[in-house]
């Protein structure tokens, strides 16, 4: 019989986008692989899919039932490791996974970025501070994706198995690379674009976090200078309508498309010029590591996600997630320098490696065959107790 791994994290989607090389691992290792998650989608490298009742805020009652749900799925599958992800995925199936801990089964957690962190309100580390640290005692690999929360983790003596650092989700950079300057314009062509216009490009949810105000303020302060501008904002969310109300308040709704949620981010963003970042918070975000590997110069706010990939005046900008003239300076610094452009998206190119599929995946391997080895050596020592 194949030995079992139990994926779960709060919606499906997570793992379609960030997740499928290392199902596709697992598979190619001869284990089942079982995914646990809200949501309906038919995920590849999968052999039984639960769509369990979880909700992103702690505060709905459905996650009590998602809750017994994991438990009954845990408790009727002999899972040998259980690799959670997500806030509320991360602490509903560490609490459901209590049982399956005391009869051998491994849990993984991966922290896409705890919600504490420095410059997060102290509501957030009222709430989930102590929520993480009291969870990390039933965590036997606790996995941070930047150094800023692999330190608090370890500085602040989280209890699990083992705290360790990988560098992301990993970002395919045989899927994300440079074009040309004609496959640029062709393809600039190709979605309406003129093929001298300058595309800034950002693909965030709209809320509140994501603070795509930044971006439309800046570009408003600049905007005589780069006529030929164009703000490409990929998403969706709830506060679009208030983006696109600003944009025409300061008289640059022409200047931005709203682009809703899109499946051609491959092709959008090698055609871009410049990638843009706006959000107070982030762990370590993929749309940044996309950019790079496309070899697209950054102008991006500071926060511990940004500041773990880009190199101030290195390959792009950090700025301040308040300060609008610094960030629209930084944009016009780029607008004015094909040279400096260039430049800084070699340097975003070889930043990313260490962040590329590739390297991830050898990250993983070690980790996931570590706990493969330690089941080998206990099943062999239960075989020596009982012949003996």
């Amino acid at each position: 019989m194949p030995k079992k791994i139990l994926f779960c994290a709060t919606v499906d989607y997570h793992f379609q986008a960030f997740h499928l090389p290392y199902m596709k691992w697992f598979k190619e290792q001869g284990w089942e692989v079982h995914v646990a998650a809200k949501g309906d989608i038919q995920l590849p490298y999968t052999d039984v899919k639960y769509n369990i009742a979880i909700e992103r805020s702690p505060f709905k009652f459905s996650n009590i039932k998602a809750y017994f749900e994991l438990k009954t799925i845990m408790n009727e599958n002999d899972f040998k490791i259980i690799h959670c992800h997500t806030p509320l995925g991360g602490v509903l199936a560490r609490l459901a996974a209590r049982k399956a801990r005391k009869q051998g089964t491994k849990v993984i957690y991966t922290a896409h970025g705890f919600h504490f962190c420095k410059g997060a309100s102290p509501l957030n580390w009222l709430i989930y501070y102590p929520i993480e640290k009291q969870l990390s005692k039933y965590t036997d690999s606790l996995i941070t994706i930047n150094e800023e929360d692999y330190q608090l983790a370890t500085n602040r003596k989280f209890k699990a198995g083992i705290i360790e650092h990988v560098h992301g989700v990993g970002v395919d950079t045989k899927r994300f690379m440079p074009v040309g300057e004609d496959e640029k314009r062709t393809l600039k062509k190709s979605f309406g674009y003129e093929p001298d216009d300058f595309l800034l490009f950002y693909a965030a949810e709209f809320n509140e976090n994501k603070n795509q105000q930044l971006l439309i303020n800046s570009l408003a302060l600049i905007q005589t200078y780069m006529p030929n501008a164009k703000l490409l904002l990929a998403g969706e969310g709830a506060l679009q309508d208030q983006c696109r109300n600003l944009a025409k308040m300061l008289g640059i709704e022409h200047m931005i498309d709203f682009l809703g949620f899109r499946k051609d981010i491959a092709k959008l963003v090698p055609m871009c010029d410049v990638a843009v970042g706006s959000s107070y918070r982030e762990g370590l975000p993929v749309n940044m590591l996309e950019a790079m590997a496309c070899g697209l110069p950054i102008v991006a706010s500071i926060n511990r996600g940004h500041v773990e990939l880009v190199q101030d005046q290195i390959n792009g900008y950090l700025v301040s997630p308040n300060d609008y003239g610094q960030f629209a300076r930084s944009l016009l610094k780029l607008y004015q320098s094909k040279d400096l452009r260039e430049h800084m998206g070699v340097a975003s190119r070889n930043l990313v490696k260490p962040f590329s599929l590739t390297e991830i995946t050898t990250e993983l391997d070690a980790i996931y065959t570590r706990y493969m080895l330690e089941e080998q050596d206990e099943t062999k020592s239960k075989y020596h107790r009982a012949y003996l």
